[in-house]
């Protein structure tokens, strides 16, 4: 199985690389439409502000690629930032356009828990996913080789709020309030978590996800 992975120069794509590789995947580093247009399956990693991310999309001229492909029903995996920029705008620095790929926008993780106290921003730990947009299990997703209350590794400051609860696929709680963890809509799935850095848990994503780019 071939995975193309989008560089925009925002990305830590070592980790990634290993990742899909320790599934005898072949990837393959790509910054041009017609490499993306090429694709069978896509990632799209990253760290960083959304305002930088969608920039170096809209240099390379990679947004209208990104968006025909999955249009098509091209499978795409977008982690931590790279999930941000698959909804339709970001708070961050500003009002900025992401991909429009899950309807829905980025907002910044509150300052304070529900108990009014201060709790820290970034969210930097490992945290327990669960299932969501009336889910009770990860089955038939790319989480399903997740149990309910395994952990994944998140550091980030803001977080999506998908516009339909349908396509909300994983929580996490910080601060007492529920946050979006993994988002699907359509082929299109977002992590916000690193799954390349979440050891066994991570690992049965990205395979599951290369079952799913199979299927």
């Amino acid at each position: 199985m071939k995975i193309t992975v989008i560089d925009y120069g925002l990305s830590n794509l070592l980790s990634v690389q290993h990742a899909f590789r320790h599934f005898g995947a072949e990837v393959a580093l790509v910054n041009t439409p017609e490499a993306v247009l090429a694709a069978d399956a896509l990632v799209l990693p990253g760290v960083g502000a959304f305002r930088d991310g969608m920039a170096g999309l809209a240099r390379l001229g990679l947004i209208e690629a990104i968006q025909k492909k999955t249009a098509e029903g091209t499978p795409l995996l977008g982690i931590c930032l790279g999930m941000q920029m698959l909804f339709d705008e970001s708070e961050e620095f500003g009002t900025h356009r992401g991909l429009g790929l899950i309807p829905g926008r980025v907002v910044k993780i509150p300052d304070t828990d529900v108990d009014g106290a201060p709790q820290r921003v970034p969210h930097i730990s490992w945290q327990p996913l669960y299932p969501a947009g009336g889910r009770e299990d990860f089955s038939g997703t790319a989480l399903a080789g997740v149990t309910p209350g395994q952990e994944c590794y998140f550091i980030h400051s803001y977080e999506a709020k998908p516009a339909a609860e349908a396509d909300r696929l994983a929580v996490t709680m910080y601060g007492g309030r529920p946050v979006c963890a993994a988002a699907m809509h359509g082929r299109v799935l977002g992590c916000q978590f690193h799954p390349e850095k979440s050891g066994p848990v991570g690992l049965s994503i990205i395979e599951n996800y290369l079952k799913l780019c199979q299927a």
